[in-house]
């Protein structure tokens, strides 16, 4: 059964949610996979603008703990839709066969996962790893990639230290220089170093996809038992979410002032630039451009299942369809981000 390994109060909150027809002013409750910071303006955006409030919809959005915490939340029912890593889901999928969870509409189309490293503790490329103290929470999603990017470069992962380190000391441990480099997301941990005060030309900031990682990012999620009952609520969440990111490329320092109403104590400076870094990195690619926000390659997308079973032996046969479903994305041309 799928809620093995689950929370068992967020078993507890499945059974009160209802998957019913919805009215005109539904709720819909939004699981992030990380606190209040640039990337997640463009939502608060759309709450800001009325663009969910025009689909009907009135969302309230929960800050996470990493990149596999909205899974289970969404997953048990506890929330009906959620932003997380769609390669963690995979994983989560072949583990707990059955749950009720896909991705819906992909939004890092070339995902941040990093290994941000600092020139002057002899880190700028790969090959500089090997010997290095790595510090990595365990929950990271881009700690999960790790292997495969380790693979793919011809690293000896017996060769590097890795260091368990939480999400609140990992970047104060690598600008103390406890640890020579960090797994993370490329916009968090650099801005993160930045505040910490490390200079900007002493960090490297290796971007696992430049270097043979074919996979997808983070995506929305859905309870698949909640779409099924209301798909036109999920295709009006999907809408919105669009053009919360449209409007936040056309107008991010905006966008940023949505955020710092939910998290006031945030530096709209950092913030607007973790955003841009966001966009200009991981959503606004060439292939998004071309296709608009939330598809994803069929070929890419296999590709990357092939690089995961290198390092993750599937119980069952992995399927795509089992990953992601564009069934409920609005057409392209309202999707389209320029």
């Amino acid at each position: 059964m799928f809620n093995r390994i689950l929370p068992a109060a967020f078993a507890a909150s499945a059974a009160a949610l209802s998957f019913t027809a919805v009215s005109a002013e539904t709720s819909v409750p939004f699981a992030l996979d990380w606190k209040f910071e640039g990337p997640s303006a463009p939502y608060f955006l759309a709450i800001d603008e009325g663009l969910f409030s025009a689909a009907g919809l009135t969302v309230e959005i929960t800050e996470g703990q990493g990149s596999l915490d909205a899974i289970p939340k969404v997953a048990t029912g506890a929330y009906p839709v959620g932003f997380a890593d769609i390669n963690s889901l995979m994983r989560f999928l072949d583990q707990n066969p059955g749950a009720p969870v896909t991705a819906v509409m992909m939004i890092y189309d070339k995902p941040p996962f990093a290994v941000v490293g600092r020139k002057s503790l002899g880190v700028e490329g790969p090959a500089d790893l090997a010997g290095k103290v790595l510090g990595a929470p365990p929950p990271d999603g881009a700690w999960a990639q790790f292997p495969i990017f380790a693979a793919e470069n011809g690293l000896d992962m017996a060769t590097i230290t890795v260091e368990p380190v939480g999400f609140p000391t990992r970047e104060p441990m690598l600008a103390e220089g406890k640890v020579a480099s960090v797994t993370g997301f490329s916009f968090s941990s650099t801005l993160n170093l930045k505040r910490l005060g490390v200079p900007a030309d002493d960090l490297s900031v290796i971007l696992m996809a430049d270097h043979g990682v074919d996979l997808y990012g983070n995506a929305i999620i859905v309870n698949t038992d909640y779409a099924k009952a209301n798909p036109d609520v999920i295709t009006g969440f999907l809408g919105a979410v669009a053009e919360g990111w449209k409007d936040a490329i056309a107008d991010p320092a905006t966008a940023v002032d949505a955020l710092l109403k939910r998290n006031p104590a945030a530096d709209k400076d950092l913030e607007t630039e973790r955003l841009q870094m966001a966009i200009d990195a991981n959503v606004l690619t060439d292939f998004v451009k071309a296709n608009g926000l939330g598809g994803i390659d069929a070929d890419r997308m296999a590709s990357a299942i092939e690089q995961t079973k290198s390092v993750y032996t599937f119980t069952a046969e992995p399927d795509a369809a089992l990953y992601f479903d564009d069934g409920y994305l609005p057409a392209a041309d309202a999707r389209m981000l320029q």
